[in-house]
């Protein structure tokens, strides 16, 4: 179970991106039937996980799937010795931990938080029932799995085959995934540090990597964030 100090449950203020815009936005909830959205929507919470703070824990039971409504989250495993292996974001939009629901295991990963986030939890029941009684969810379940099985397996390629500019490419273009992130714009309001994360490199080296795709053309780097100019450009960086 997560422990307590890890999250709050939210209390998003009257503009904040929420549960509802996350829903309607969702491809597998639109096409639910309306009696189906209403109970999906009365089981649903939401809570807010701390920058740092995990939202689950690998070894954890699986008590949700989870939707990410703010922020940005990491997927990661970290091994005995304190190494970590970052297996990718989760960011507006993601909906995750499906795997270990369907399988009825524990948590194999980590998921913590890079930033503030804000996270839609459906509790393991709703899951189950709309697996067993919703086709439309279970396609949308199947679509989800196979895309992230493709994005892993070329994230396995990357780290053997890519420059550090081309694997800096790649995490930034993960997060305009129209499947996994359907939620990402233009203007990325992430750290050259969580790009670092997600990329698998240190800090310096996906600074430097940064800096020379700013150069290019293809990106702006700010305090504020980064701003893609270029996706078409930075996705030809990216083969697969």
């Amino acid at each position: 179970m997560v422990a307590a100090p890890t999250m709050r449950r939210a209390t998003p203020p009257q503009d904040a991106f929420t549960l509802d815009r996350l829903l309607d936005g969702s491809a597998w909830f639109s096409a639910l039937d309306a009696a189906a959205r209403a109970r999906v929507r009365s089981d649903m919470q939401q809570v807010d996980v701390a920058a740092g703070a995990a939202l689950c824990r690998m070894g954890d039971a699986p008590q949700h799937w989870y939707g990410a409504i703010d922020g940005l989250l990491k997927w990661a495993v970290t091994a005995e010795d304190g190494r970590s292996v970052t297996l990718g974001g989760l960011s507006r939009g993601s909906w995750f931990g499906e795997g270990t629901l369907l399988r009825a295991v524990p948590r194999t990963a980590d998921i913590i938080a890079l930033r503030p986030s804000r996270v839609a939890l459906m509790p393991v029941e709703t899951f189950q029932w709309l697996h067993a009684t919703e086709r439309a969810f279970d396609h949308f379940l199947l679509r989800q799995i196979n895309e992230r099985m493709h994005w892993f397996l070329g994230n396995f390629a990357a780290h053997h085959l890519l420059d550090t500019d081309s694997q800096v490419a790649r995490a930034l273009v993960g997060l305009f995934h129209p499947w996994l992130h359907p939620g990402s714009d233009p203007h990325l309001a992430v750290s050259q540090e969580e790009i670092a994360n997600l990329s698998g490199l240190s800090r310096q080296r996906c600074n430097a990597a940064l800096r020379r795709l700013a150069e290019s053309g293809l990106i702006a780097v700010g305090y504020g964030g980064i701003t893609v100019l270029d996706l078409p450009a930075l996705r030809r960086r990216v083969p697969g």
